[in-house]
């Protein structure tokens, strides 16, 4: 414990000692700051006068230019505004040009396009009434207008107003012309092949008529040399009237192929029956004999069946009143009124055989049909057959022109089709007389054939009625006998 007591004031004896020596060196270290301090506050003072005088020199040079900086700095901010507002009106103008450069080139690209397309379109319309000019019979007429509308098909060239109003005259003109009906001297060319001016009537598009002293005829239109070309034939006598007439004022009537040209192309190529005939080669004329005894045949046959005819209903009906009141001498002479036709013939064998039992009169009456049924059918096989035969030799002439037709290819070859126009005729004009035999003979066979089928119909079935009536007739005294009978005294 002493001993603790004694290291505690040891310790305190150093403290205190040691805190005596460095408030000792803490005094002189003070003295020489404060010397330090009062040096640089001198020297700062010094300082401060000497930047103040200056700051002094320089605030009277700031403040003599100071309206001269003023003045610059408004002029310079006024200059700057100015330069603003100017750029704010470039930009807004900028802007708006930039727009209006686009909206502009928006329209020159529309406007580019539309010209092309109503180039296009002119040039068309243009083509288009050239291909019509050359088309239009009026061409022959009034010449040269399709040499105008060449230029305007140059591509070269661009179309202008006067092209338009050109495409829309010679368009009012071709209406007005193709709605005429006028009566002119026009250059034509006649069927011999030479120019000659003559008395043309043109009515609109559709019908060209001429007359060239006693000769009438119609107008071709050839769009190749735009001209007008008479037919090689001539119309009938009628039509050439009808076309006189109205030329001379005559009538209002004239002829006029609404076609555009085929029919009177027909007529020109027309061919009567005798050419047609006669283009068929040898084999038409068997042809046309078959056909002629068919013909003779069918006369026959149809004015025979009509008068071997009759109203059958009509005629049983009177027998079997007669026959029913016993009145048979009356029935021979109904029949006998109509001696020759089927039916009564019929009818006046089963009276006569009337006495006879069922069979015996009914095998008398079959064979009195069996021999009117001859009389009936007479010739209409040979018309069958004929009816079969015609179309038989229309294929063997079309066989026969077939082999011409080759043989003239092996000699001459195909280069001229004409060379084998006949052959072919030949073959196709016997295949349709053939046809045309045939198909009719046919139809009147067999409508002659369903006649005479009828009338034997009708017959046995007046046959078979007259058969019931007098074994009916016979029966009921038979039946009334035996009653009579069966009532005897017996019965009593």
């Amino acid at each position: 414990m002493k001993t603790k007591l004694i290291f505690l004031l040891i310790l305190f004896a150093g403290v205190l000692f040691t805190s005596r020596i460095y408030a000792r060196d803490m005094r002189q270290t003070t003295q020489k700051l404060q010397e330090k301090r009062e040096k640089a506050l001198n020297k700062a003072i010094l300082e401060k006068e000497i930047a103040e005088k200056e700051a002094k020199e320089s605030l009277a040079n700031i403040l003599k230019d100071k309206n001269s900086l003023l003045k610059a700095i408004k002029s310079i901010e006024l200059r700057n505004r100015a330069i603003d507002d100017e750029n704010r009106k470039l930009e807004k103008m900028n802007r708006a040009l930039t727009k209006k450069e686009e909206n502009l080139s928006l329209q020159e690209g529309d406007l580019d396009t539309m010209i092309k397309e109503l180039t296009g379109l002119i040039r068309v319309t243009a083509k288009n009434l050239d291909s019509f000019l050359v088309q239009s019979p009026q061409s022959a007429i009034f010449t040269k207008r399709d040499e105008k509308i060449k230029p305007i098909l140059n591509k070269s060239r661009f179309p202008g107003m006067d092209d338009i109003r050109l495409i829309t005259a010679t368009l009012f003109d071709e209406m007005k012309h193709s709605g005429e009906v006028r009566l002119q001297d026009s250059v034509i060319v006649e069927r011999s092949g030479e120019e000659v001016t003559a008395k043309v009537l043109s009515i609109g598009n559709f019908t060209a008529a001429y007359k060239l002293g006693n000769e009438t005829g119609f107008l071709n239109y050839s769009p190749k040399s735009m001209r007008l070309f008479a037919l090689s034939k001539l119309p009938g006598r009628g039509i050439s009237k009808k076309i006189d007439n109205y030329m001379s004022g005559k009538s209002d009537e004239a002829p006029v192929d609404l076609s555009g040209g085929a029919a009177l192309r027909q007529l020109s190529h027309r061919v009567n029956l005798k050419d047609k005939i006669r283009s068929g080669g040898p084999i038409v004329w068997p042809i046309l004999g078959i056909g002629f005894i068919a013909l003779i045949i069918i006369i026959e046959r149809f004015f025979f069946l009509n008068k071997v005819r009759l109203n059958a209903n009509k005629l049983m009906n009177k027998v079997n009143e007669l026959a029913i009141e016993g009145k048979w001498e009356e029935c021979m002479a109904v029949c006998k009124r109509q001696e020759g036709r089927p039916i009564p013939n019929v009818l006046l064998t089963g009276i006569k055989s009337r006495h006879m039992n069922r069979e015996g009169m009914e095998n008398m009456l079959q064979e009195s049909i069996l021999g009117e049924i001859p009389r009936l059918e007479k010739f209409l096989p040979t018309l069958g057959v004929l009816a079969a035969i015609a179309p038989l030799l229309g294929l063997l002439g079309t066989v026969t022109g077939m082999i011409n037709t080759f043989h003239v290819i092996t000699l001459y070859g195909t280069g001229d089709p004409r060379m084998m126009s006949g052959g072919i005729s030949e073959a196709l004009v016997t295949t349709m007389l053939g046809l045309s035999m045939a198909i009719p003979i046919m139809l009147f066979h067999t409508f002659l054939t369903r006649i005479s089928e009828n009338i034997i119909s009708e017959m046995e079935e007046k046959a078979v009625a007259l058969t019931n009536t007098v074994f009916k007739e016979k029966k009921e005294p038979a039946l009334i006998l035996k009653r009579i009978q069966g009532f005897g005294p017996g019965s009593l």
